[in-house]
């Protein structure tokens, strides 16, 4: 299962590199011996199949060993970021019932605290390898890993995801990228983030290299347009705010298109069109818009054309993918045709098991994501169901508004919120302006006029330093509504609100 990916191309090409970080780098005999060696030790401490076991450690060489040897024990991996509190991951732990928690030497006495009687496994040990590898038969069916989505309040829930969910993913990935040995993977995302399963499946999948980019560097934009070009990336994945902070203020564009970069995928959020064009115009990689929630991995997708380079919207999300059927649903529960919109509904492959300590999944998954239906199949992401808010008696969806923010010239980004209630709800704007440029109030009513129904055109206009964001590089919407009174009054010129 996920396991053989390692094993198979550890078997075809030992020496081949594997994965790279900033601690240093493994080849594939290499990630073979260290996954086998920390499973044997596992194996001792009393982790069977089905356990889980929750790695919590910086994004290293080493850590992605510690994944490979869960696997191969059988068991679940339950990833935490190294920054994540102490507390946290003891109650990740705790809810998930794990068996053992691997990290760092400096950590153990404190889980050894909120933890009394937890194994734990010190993730840089030396280890002998054992004499025989370790391969315990896994069912297509198991649980391979547990991701706590974030939250900011509350358990985040465990959404639990088999070897059959990631791999249906995972080769689909490898036969549209046409990936090859030959690839090198940048890996932007934490590996607590969905994103991460593309970067390192897909490369062990072909058996190419993964190279890790450190999480305090995931938005250094002048550090990572250096990484795309020293590290030869053939392929790239991200959120696309990082990839527009690479282009704003990462010289990105300034730069000749390196020739080794063939493919670009982007997906979590919407990408603003504009961004879209000045990437295809600077590079003849291959773009790629995936879409789909953790529970769902990557559903559907989007190979941009010339075509949605003249649209003033983010290109569509596109057609099913991973085996899955997708379709919208109606609010009367009528599958929605060409040109209206719906709820998204996924069934197939990669739907998760369910959320840990829950029932499980049965039957199609409701994504939350309000879809306008293209023809071909094809899907336009208009916004989620929970940005679906009413101001004074109109239905605005959120995501129409930034669209349309986002197409004026001036603005780099733009996120809608609502503030205040009932009859004083007020529709408000917080634009990330474009460098030098510092877009007006009316300009921006105007604008939004153009293409928007008047009720759906916002009171006040905030601009910003910068958009605060969440783990997983999302724009965090409480954070910035927090900044503004409930009920502030009209707005004749654009605050300013630091970052």
């Amino acid at each position: 299962m996920l396991h053989r990916y390692v094993i198979d191309a550890a078997a075809a090409a030992p020496g081949r590199p594997a994965v790279a970080g900033p601690s240093g780098s493994y080849t594939y005999g290499e990630l073979d011996r260290r996954a086998d060696a920390l499973a044997a030790r596992l194996r001792d401490l009393g982790v069977d199949p089905g356990d889980r076991v929750v790695i919590w450690a910086e994004k290293s060489p080493e850590t992605v060993a510690a994944m490979q040897a869960v696997l191969r024990l059988g068991a679940a991996y339950v990833p935490a970021d190294r920054n994540v509190p102490g507390q946290r991951v003891a109650a990740m732990a705790r809810d998930c019932r794990a068996r053992a928690v691997v990290t760092g030497a400096e950590s153990i006495p404190q889980l050894a605290a909120d933890l009394p009687g937890i194994r734990t496994q010190d993730l840089h040990e030396e280890l002998d390898p054992p004499a025989a590898p370790v391969n315990e038969s896994v069912d297509p069916g198991a649980l391979a890993y547990i991701l706590y989505t974030s939250g900011s309040t509350g358990m985040p829930k465990g959404v639990c995801i088999s070897h059959r969910n990631a791999a249906a993913f995972v080769d689909w990935a490898v036969g549209e990228l046409g990936a090859t040995p030959a690839d090198r993977f940048a890996n932007h995302a934490p590996l607590t983030f969905d994103l991460s399963v593309l970067d390192l499946y897909a490369a062990f999948a072909s058996g190419a290299s993964v190279h890790l980019i450190p999480n305090e560097l995931a938005y250094a934009p002048l550090q990572l347009v250096d990484f795309l070009y020293e590290e030869r990336i053939s392929v790239w994945y991200s959120v696309p705010s990082a990839l527009a902070l690479m282009m704003r203020a990462g010289g990105m564009l300034d730069r000749p298109a390196p020739a080794h970069l063939r493919a670009v995928l982007f997906a979590g959020e919407p990408f603003a069109i504009d961004h879209v064009r000045l990437l295809a115009g600077w590079t003849g990689a291959k773009l790629l818009n995936l879409y789909g929630p953790t529970e769902t991995n990557v559903c559907t997708f989007h190979r941009v054309g010339p075509e949605d380079l003249r649209r003033d919207r983010p290109v569509p999300i596109g057609a099913a993918c991973s085996g899955d059927r997708v379709w919208a649903e109606r609010s009367d529960g009528a599958v929605a045709g060409v040109g209206e919109e719906g709820e998204l509904l996924v069934d197939g492959p990669t739907v998760m098991l369910g959320y840990w300590g829950r029932p499980g999944h049965h039957g199609p998954y409701r994504t939350g994501d309000v879809v306008r239906t293209l023809a071909d199949g094809v899907f336009e992401y208009v916004g989620r169901r929970d940005h679906m808010v009413k101001v004074r008696g109109h239905r605005v969806e959120l995501g129409e508004v930034e669209a349309a923010l986002s197409a004026h010239p001036d603005v780099a980004e733009a996120v809608a919120a609502v503030v205040g209630h009932g009859m004083e709800a007020r529709l408000v704007a917080f634009v990330l302006p474009r460098d030098g440029r510092e877009p007006g109030v009316l300009a921006l009513k105007r604008h939004s006029a153009e293409r928007l129904p008047r009720y759906m055109v916002v009171d006040e206009v905030h601009n910003v330093a910068q958009l605060p964001r969440t783990r997983n590089g999302k724009v965090d919407r409480a954070a910035l509504t927090a900044r503004v009174a409930p009920a502030t009054p009209a707005v004749e010129r654009p605050a300013t609100v630091q970052g």
